[in-house]
Parts: C-alpha cells; sequence; structure tokens
C-alpha cells in the first residue's frame, strides 16, 4: 500500500475519533449529548473525516503548504463547534446559559459547520496547487 493512501486512511480515522467521540455522533461510553443530533451533523461529520483524510494524503509527499495548516485547524475546530452539543459546551454555557445556547447557539451550528468544511476544502485546494508546482508530473 502506497505511503498517501496509508496518510490518507490515519488522517481519516483520527479526525473520525476526534470529532465523533467527543460529540458522541460516535457512541462511546465516556461523552453524552443532552441535546440529540441532527442529520446535518452526522453528513458534516461525514465530509470532514474525507477531507481530513485527503488532507492528510497530501502530507506523504515533501512539498507543502504552511498556510494550509492553519486553515485546516481552524476548519476542524468550527466543524467541531458545529456538530457538537450546543448545552455540553462549556464555554457556551458560561455564556450564554443553557437557554441561550439553545436560542442561539444551536440555530447556528450548520452554518459553523459550513464555514469549517469551507476551510478545509480551501487547505486541500492549496496543498494540492502546491503540489503541483513542486511536482509538475503529478497526476
Amino acid at each position: 500500500m502506497s505511503r498517501h493512501i496509508l496518510y490518507g486512511l490515519a488522517g481519516a480515522g483520527v479526525s473520525l475519533l476526534v470529532l465523533g467521540v467527543p460529540t458522541d455522533l460516535l457512541p462511546n461510553p465516556l461523552f453524552t449529548r443532552m441535546v440529540p443530533p441532527r442529520p446535518l451533523d452526522y453528513l458534516a461529520l461525514v465530509v470532514v473525516v474525507a477531507l481530513s483524510g485527503l488532507l492528510a494524503a497530501t502530507y506523504a509527499y515533501p512539498a507543502a503548504c504552511p498556510t494550509a495548516e492553519r486553515r485546516t485547524l481552524a476548519g476542524s475546530m468550527l466543524t467541531l463547534f458545529g456538530i457538537a452539543c450546543p448545552t455540553c459546551n462549556k464555554l457556551a454555557l458560561l455564556l450564554l446559559g443553557t437557554s441561550g445556547a439553545l436560542a442561539y447557539l444551536q440555530p447556528l451550528q450548520p452554518l459553523l459547520s459550513v464555514f469549517g468544511i469551507g476551510l478545509l476544502v480551501s487547505a486541500l485546494l492549496l496543498r494540492v496547487r502546491a503540489l503541483r508546482s513542486a511536482r509538475p508530473s503529478m497526476p
């Protein structure tokens, strides 16, 4: 199996665990959700895991675009806040309270997921462009 496939599978697996376990989209005994997940949360998780795998696969090649790392982190964090339980977020509870988190944060969560996915797509495009300019023969 080639190196970029291993990197991609590892990146997708880590992303699935890091995002799926604390948000309880992957059922586990460590975390529980107070608000049931929406179908959009599962869709966002699948898209982010796929993008993370593709991004991780680009790290198998030596050419790198350092700005994409910031976008990757920001996109992953935004998506995490977008798919997490709004009342399980300690910062949201501290700032807004339970009713405020449900009234203000929960309606914004799909938008956070979309922005996070957009950042991950732009990071992937930057890395692919950098790789193609470094290796013109790459398919």
